[in-house]
């Protein structure tokens, strides 16, 4: 007999609070005709635009009502990370691995961008625009695929799917029933999904999530105000040349003496 919703979501509130916000967002676009310029992931808005922002507000976007329904699907289906605890998964993982996957996925998209563009001149990726929060949902198939690959991946409750080959399997199927879906998007959640479950990316805890979440916010705010795209009055860019210590902002400051005495207290360990 199948657990009543209210159940599985106690069992899955990370999941469960993303796909509110993801569809809480879907809704706000729709509702005031937001496009994929607006909000989605290109070379051309993020590294020549400076919108930086985007790699944040791409991933919670969704214009496809398609691709939100398989995107949260998925990851409904994957929230079954959040009760694995007793085998060094759980929800701090979920949590933690979660943001480490929206950021480093972003930046290797516009990685793999830069080459295409500056190495191989094909200036058709200049524009291509990435939006959803497929990256992660990627990143948590592969990663589920490594450790418990006996799961079973459940797509719109009608499809399931070993997990085993649930990221390859759902990369060709997401291209085929969302055209516009950002093939290198989906990719490159995979590689930093497997980057993970094989420990070349590890060693999160509190203190790197909170110092980590304290970046993303600054560079976040930064780049919305260098990009004029929201002025933030309590933020001043110096012109390097011109900067000096008490021209800092108070805000560098704090993440600065948090990553020394970080390091001071680890010297020599």
């Amino acid at each position: 007999m199948a657990k009543p919703l209210i159940y599985e979501i106690w069992e899955k509130p990370a999941s469960s609070c993303i796909i509110g916000f993801c569809c809480a967002i879907w809704f706000f676009i729709q509702k005031k005709n937001i496009g994929y310029a607006n909000v989605g992931l290109s070379y051309e808005a993020a590294i020549e635009g400076n919108q930086y922002w985007r790699i944040i507000t791409s991933a919670f976007s969704h214009i496809s009502v398609l691709h939100l329904i398989f995107n949260m699907s998925a990851l409904w289906s994957l929230g079954v990370v959040e009760q694995l605890g007793d085998v060094g998964l759980g929800i701090e993982f979920y949590l933690q691995y979660t943001l480490v996957l929206l950021i480093l996925s972003g930046l290797l998209v516009l990685g793999v961008y830069h080459v295409l563009v500056q190495r191989f001149k094909l200036d058709y990726f200049r524009k291509v625009t990435a939006v959803g929060y497929s990256c992660v949902v990627f990143g948590w198939m592969t990663i589920l695929a490594v450790k418990q690959p006996s799961t079973k991946l459940n797509l719109f409750g009608l499809l399931s799917l070993p997990i085993s080959f649930a990221p390859f399997e759902s990369l060709i199927f997401t291209s085929i029933i969302v055209p516009k879906a950002s093939f290198i998007g989906h990719l490159s959640g995979i590689i930093v999904g497997y980057c993970i479950a094989w420990d070349l990316i590890h060693g999160m805890n509190s203190y790197w999530t909170v110092v980590l979440l304290g970046w993303i916010a600054l560079v976040f705010m930064l780049s919305l105000k260098r990009s004029g795209t929201f002025n933030f009055s309590f933020i001043k860019i110096e012109d390097v040349t011109d900067l000096t210590l008490p021209t800092i902002s108070p805000i560098y400051g704090f993440f600065g003496s948090m990553l020394f005495r970080y390091l001071k207290h680890n010297e020599g360990v």
